[in-house]
């Protein structure tokens, strides 16, 4: 079991690498030698230093982390999101993905809201404890598909004027999963505390099996002893109502004020890249204000370094 706490993604994403290769012991579930520690509680005091970016060892397709939080959030399982990562469409059914989070989040039955149920609960009990967002669905999950949620839930916590979040995972794959799945939950941790009013508390990573594959273990071997903070993000404030008709026009190509406009942005960009015009696409981050459009001009980078 291990504890670890860090004011930033980088940092505590440097200390988990760090602990697994430490303590971790090798299994191969389903023939895949990993090295695993099983138990973990990773603490992240500062969510808003969400974004995992420590070149040239790790650096992050910010496009995918933008995309994936704006997929989640709004609720869908639409293909779109293979444009920015067309690896996940080997895990997809008839072209789905099966354990998407965003339906069972945001429409788990018809009229079933769970983000909203969270808010409400907050705001009409600040004590609660039944403020959650179950993910894992027997009903869905134990018939055999290919993608099966390593999220169990989120569970959110206001006290002190504080909110607090916790998620639990059954797995997690610590060098690709981790940092995308921790930049989208402490945007949901971020969102939840400014519709309820609330102080942004600590956020907490529950993980039951922590593991690096073979394939990873001499690039987290690379990681820097004093790995830099990850930058701060600017606040990601929007309205409770105005939050779905926001995210729909993220997808729609549309470029809000603000926060919410870095994320519009680096998908905009990565969609030209994707489409050929590399040099365009580069432009459009070259003299990035925001963190994504930084971390997205460093994948640009990486990608390049590749293809020479």
């Amino acid at each position: 079991m291990i504890h670890l706490t860090a004011g930033s993604a980088n940092e505590l994403f440097t200390a988990a690498c760090t602990a697994v290769l430490d303590q971790g012991r090798i299994v191969k579930p389903r023939g895949m030698a990993t090295t695993e520690v099983i138990g973990a509680h990773l603490t992240l005091t500062q969510p808003r230093r969400r974004l995992v970016s420590l070149p040239p060892a790790r650096v992050l397709n910010a496009a995918f982390a933008a995309a994936e939080a704006t997929w989640i959030l709004s609720g869908s399982d639409g293909g779109w999101i293979y444009t920015y990562n067309q690896r996940m469409a080997q895990y997809a059914d008839d072209g789905v993905l099966r354990g998407a989070y965003g339906p069972r989040m945001r429409a788990w039955r018809p009229g079933h809201d769970q983000l909203d149920h969270v808010r409400r609960t907050l705001l009409e009990d600040p004590d609660s404890r039944r403020a959650l967002i179950q993910l894992y669905d027997p009903d869905r999950d134990i018939p055999h598909h290919s993608d099966v949620p390593c999220t169990l839930g989120y569970r959110f916590y206001l006290r002190d004027g504080r909110l607090e979040m916790h998620t639990t995972m059954r797995s997690q794959d610590l060098w690709l999963g981790f940092c995308y799945d921790i930049f989208t939950a402490t945007v949901l941790h971020e969102l939840m505390s400014h519709w309820i009013g609330a102080e942004l508390g600590h956020y907490h990573h529950h993980v039951d099996s922590l593991h690096l594959y073979d394939s990873r273990l001499s690039a987290a071997r690379a990681l820097p002893d004093q790995p830099t903070p990850s930058r701060l993000m600017d606040p990601l404030t929007v309205g409770w109502e105005e939050f779905d008709p926001l995210l729909d026009s993220i997808t729609s190509g549309n470029t809000p004020d603000g926060a919410w406009g870095d994320f519009a942005h680096v998908m905009r960009s990565y969609r030209v890249w994707k489409n050929g015009d590399r040099t365009d696409a580069r432009r459009m981050v070259a003299d990035p204000d925001g963190v994504l459009s930084e971390g997205l001009a460093g994948w640009y980078a990486q990608l390049s370094g590749r293809a020479a």
